[in-house]
């Protein structure tokens, strides 16, 4: 069932070893057949250098398991509630990459700095609020994935004008229209994290407060890039 769909998700998945966006077995990425009613997701704790498309888990948007050997992933219930929620999203990723984890164990969004963060996303990219003791102690993964959307709705935010966000104190999440923009979308993520790390370095050494992009350098940048008379690249 859904073959193609998993060797695609396998690859994602592969690709944030090649991204060096895990280590270990931290990270998931899943894509989901909107007509089916269907998503594949990287099996839990599985060595990424020892899973193959087989072993991806096929599961329905009520949670259940509809086919494979293997346990899917912990954080099934946030991808499920993401699915649910951001209904224009086909692909999400989760990571714990070091510079983006930093922003969200800090409990900050990542600032848009310059241009490079404005043709990924236009505005900051938020961090959730905390999830709560019975929120942790409950249905914790559910939680998060509630939590995400809480947030997005909160800010006014669409998901495709931002397509990621950091997990209060956790880490992560970006999405796609498949796994592998999602996956290529965490990377970004990562980049810009860093570049706004450092730009805050700079401007404390050299004594600098007027950091952050003017807003319509922002606009621009975004809109070229992916409104709806976007001009960069070779056509769509």
């Amino acid at each position: 069932m859904l073959e193609e769909l998993k060797k695609k998700v396998y690859e994602a998945n592969l690709k944030l070893v090649e991204y060096n966006l895990v280590v270990l077995t931290w990270g998931n990425a899943s894509e989901i057949d909107r007509k089916k009613g269907l998503f594949v997701i990287k099996p839990s704790g599985v060595a990424y250098d020892k899973m193959t498309p087989d072993d991806m888990v096929v599961m329905d948007l009520e949670g259940n398991k509809v086919e494979g050997e293997l346990n899917p992933s912990s954080d099934t219930p946030t991808h499920l509630e993401l699915y649910r929620r951001f209904k224009d999203i086909g692909g999400i990723v989760h990571t714990h990459s070091p510079w983006a984890c930093s922003w969200a164990q800090a409990g900050r969004d990542v600032p848009a700095y310059g241009t490079t963060h404005a043709d990924f996303a236009n505005g900051a990219v938020p961090c959730t609020r905390g999830l709560t003791s019975d929120e942790v102690y409950g249905e914790y993964e559910l939680n998060t994935g509630k939590v995400i959307a809480e947030e997005f709705e909160k800010r006014g935010i669409k998901p495709a004008e931002c397509p990621a966000v950091l997990v209060h104190r956790h880490g992560p999440f970006t999405w796609g229209k498949d796994a592998a923009k999602a996956a290529e979308n965490a990377l970004i993520l990562e980049e810009v994290s860093k570049m706004a790390y450092q730009t805050e370095s700079v401007a404390a050494l050299s004594d600098k407060s007027d950091i952050g992009i003017e807003d319509y350098l922002l606009d621009k940048h975004y809109q070229r890039k992916h409104g709806k008379n976007a001009y960069y690249g070779q056509g769509k």
